[in-house]
């Protein structure tokens, strides 16, 4: 790793370790091996915002009712998309964690992922961050993705979902392995690559201002 970039990051991470609840820090899903995949097999569209070839690629593992993940995306990522993504400056890979504490984030992380094969994943996942407490106490996860989609657009998600449910879980559980390979045990985890190079594994919620001062610098090296 870099370390003045590690160095960066974790300090912010530092200050906000202490902030986890105890279903963040010791829930973590337990991982299993990434199935191999058919090559006529259905499969995800990635979920991510920005160019493939963009100079850093930012992974970020998060879990649906993870209250911290809620104010990164909210706050942090949806700027950074606007910013970076946008202009081929950022790669930005969403991975779900689901922590086993939680017994409605994977459910919304299968609606979310669904929602991907329709183009629809960012739509879907800022609804489900924002309405955050009345589903994840409820369960009831339809009515807040029937809020931002048009009910033929919502009758495709559905069907994927019917008709597709163990693939979608497959990919789940292939972000959860890759999770557990990058040391990720607790939400969010963001590791950010540049050129091939890992420059930080950070546990936390970040503030934009910091992560774009620190993108800034690596950008203009």
């Amino acid at each position: 790793m870099h370390k003045p970039a590690l160095a960066i990051l974790l300090m912010l991470a530092a200050t906000v370790a202490a902030a986890q609840t105890p279903s963040q820090t010791k829930s973590a899903p337990k991982a299993s091996p990434a199935p191999a995949a058919k090559a006529d097999a259905f499969t995800l569209p990635e979920r991510a915002s920005g160019k493939k070839d963009a100079p850093i690629v930012m992974e970020v593992w998060t879990d649906f009712e993870c209250p911290h993940c809620k104010e990164l995306y909210l706050h942090t990522l949806r700027r950074l998309m606007d910013d970076y993504c946008a202009t081929g400056k950022v790669y930005l890979i969403h991975r779900d964690f689901p922590l086993q504490g939680h017994v409605h984030a994977r459910e919304a992380a299968r609606w979310a992922d669904a929602a991907a094969t329709i183009g629809k994943y960012e739509e879907v996942t800022e609804a489900l961050f924002s309405n955050q407490e009345v589903w994840s106490v409820s369960g009831n996860i339809e009515p807040v993705v029937a809020a931002v989609l048009r009910p033929a657009d919502l009758q495709k998600v559905k069907q994927v979902m019917k008709e597709h449910s163990a693939e979608i879980d497959a990919a789940i559980e292939k972000d959860v392995f890759l999770g557990a390979q990058t040391q990720v045990n607790q939400t969010p985890t963001t590791k950010l690559t540049e050129k091939g190079v890992i420059l930080s594994v950070s546990p936390g919620n970040y503030p934009y201002a910091t992560l774009k001062s620190y993108l800034d610098s690596q950008l203009s090296k």
